[in-house]
């Protein structure tokens, strides 16, 4: 819940301009209310348009709600579920969650379906049980798009995972997908998402099974965002 026009557009004007020159795909998701400017910016770049969020339903008396189709006809090729932040604030069970994933898919959209674990759970030794137990409630038969891994505990906090933390949650993630999915699950792209910051991008997007990030913060600031995608680049 961040930006108004202006900023949006400054923002975007940067990462477009310095898109051309990074050897990786980058994707914005801004708010709703910025996603019809958002989309004209990024128009005949290479810069892909996502929603923050969607409803469960396509249409219908959801006041304050914004469908997937809604999504699409705004310019998405993506949207998020299950973040962290829905969870928390707004309740959201995996239930709710792998309806969204269902929603998005069938409008055409492909999901950043996230998941992880909170502080407590990780110092009870529950935290590959409940990353399990939320992607076997979240991702439907067929699932296309991609899991993003929030450590609860790293976000807004300065913190990161250690790379042994990542290495083992991710390779978690991908047995559970591979034993939901079969082969298709070794196609699904893990992203990180706990802090990721400028200074160890590189680190954490060159472990094992880290496919990309899902920035919070440091994506308010173009340097920071283009700085992250440049770690992400092959040979980087």
């Amino acid at each position: 819940m961040n930006g108004l026009r202006a900023d949006a557009a400054t923002l975007l004007q940067a990462v477009v301009q310095g898109s051309p020159a990074l050897d990786c795909e980058l994707l914005v998701c801004p708010p709703a209310t910025l996603l019809h400017g958002s989309a004209a910016a990024l128009a005949g770049s290479s810069v892909m348009l996502g929603g923050q969020d969607c409803h469960t339903a396509e249409k219908g008396a959801h006041t304050g709600d914004i469908s997937p189709a809604m999504l699409r006809d705004a310019g998405c090729s993506w949207v998020i579920v299950g973040h962290s932040e829905r969870r928390a604030d707004h309740g959201e069970s995996d239930p709710v969650v792998r309806a969204k994933t269902v929603a998005a898919i069938t409008a055409g959209l492909l999901p950043i379906l996230c998941v992880g674990e909170t502080e407590q759970h990780r110092l009870s030794g529950n935290a590959d049980v409940v990353v399990a137990s939320q992607l076997d409630g979240c991702v439907p038969p067929g699932f296309t798009g991609a899991v993003a891994y929030e450590p609860v505990w790293a976000i807004g906090t300065g913190r990161s995972a250690t790379a042994a933390d990542v290495v083992a949650m991710h390779a978690v993630i991908r047995a559970q997908l591979v034993g939901m999915l079969g082969e298709a699950g070794r196609g699904v792209r893990i992203l990180y998402g706990g802090s990721v910051k400028p200074g160890v991008a590189a680190d954490l997007l060159g472990l094992p099974e880290v496919g990309g990030a899902l920035v919070g913060g440091a994506s308010l600031v173009a340097a920071d965002f283009l700085a992250i995608a440049r770690a992400a680049a092959p040979g980087s």
